[in-house]
């Protein structure tokens, strides 16, 4: 009884982490957000249902937008509060979500597919690049450019603030991107298997390679006070430190994968999550 009262529980997986500077979101697989107001010192619990939250995006407003692996989105008002749902039907599989600078909700996943709605849900535009392969990553960096990044090395660039999208030039070696930051137009990276870190500085037409000193996956990279950070296996934490990444000791680090990762707006620190309940609060003032 006193484990079920309690706002984390040991079989929560947290899978995404996103915050606006109120409020800190965890989404898990096991039907529940895990809501914190205080920078992560302690959580609330609100169910959901039958739900897997795979994705976080803050937008504009403040709100959150999250993508459910049983095909639906999630959004709440920018307390965390007033969680509704709607169905989605393309693509078949979401597996990336974020807000655009309107404050547009767009999704991209399987099939090479992405689709964008404006009215919170009630309606969707779907485009369709006609590949067998998933996005697994997607960003709009400003008003008008927006890239996607997915299996077999596959990009998506537009530039018109995603009426049209174009396939661009494949990342080499039919790479596997686990996620993708980009700083601005010209400057991003992805992160791959067996701690590949890729590095481009003319928007994704060439890319090199960065040394990763973990040696590890990174599985989300954010940017953390105006730096590239990533979180993955063997509960790694690593920033960008000149030309490759360097490994970002903290206090007491577990042994397991940390498959969300966000920074906390306004302060010296960032938040990661994974498995068996774990959601830790990192500070970075030594960084």
């Amino acid at each position: 009884m006193a484990e079920r009262a309690r706002p984390v529980q040991r079989y929560d997986v947290t899978q995404a982490l996103a915050a606006n500077g109120r409020v800190v979101v965890a989404g898990t697989q096991s039907g529940a957000v895990l809501v914190s107001a205080d920078h992560g010192r302690s959580w609330q619990r609100r169910p959901l249902g039958a739900a897997s939250l795979i994705g976080l995006a803050t937008c504009p407003d403040g709100g959150f937008v999250g993508i459910d692996f049983y095909r639906k989105v999630w959004s709440a008002d920018p307390l965390a509060e007033n969680w509704r749902p709607v169905a989605l039907d393309k693509p078949r599989t979401p597996l990336t979500v974020t807000c655009d600078g309107q404050g547009r909700w767009w999704v991209a996943g399987t099939r090479a597919t992405l689709a964008v709605s404006a009215d919170h849900g009630a309606s969707w535009t779907v485009t369709d690049l006609g590949e067998d392969a998933q996005f697994t990553a997607i960003q709009f960096i400003d008003a008008e450019y927006a890239i996607a990044v997915g299996e077999f090395g596959m990009v998506a660039v537009s530039e018109d603030g995603g009426a049209s999208w174009a396939l661009r030039a494949p990342i080499p070696d039919e790479f596997y991107p686990y996620a993708m930051l980009f700083a601005d137009r010209q400057r991003g990276w992805v992160s791959g298997l067996a701690g590949q870190i890729l590095h481009t500085t003319d928007g994704g037409a060439t890319w090199s390679r960065q040394a990763n000193a973990t040696q590890l996956p990174l599985y989300r990279l954010f940017m953390h006070q105006g730096v590239p950070h990533g979180v993955g296996a063997g509960g790694a934490l690593a920033r960008l430190d000149g030309d490759g990444w360097r490994a970002v000791p903290y206090s007491d680090p577990q042994p397991v994968f940390l498959a969300a990762g966000a920074s906390l707006p306004g302060q010296q620190a960032l938040v990661a999550g994974g498995p068996g309940g774990l959601l830790r609060v990192i500070g970075t003032d030594a960084n």
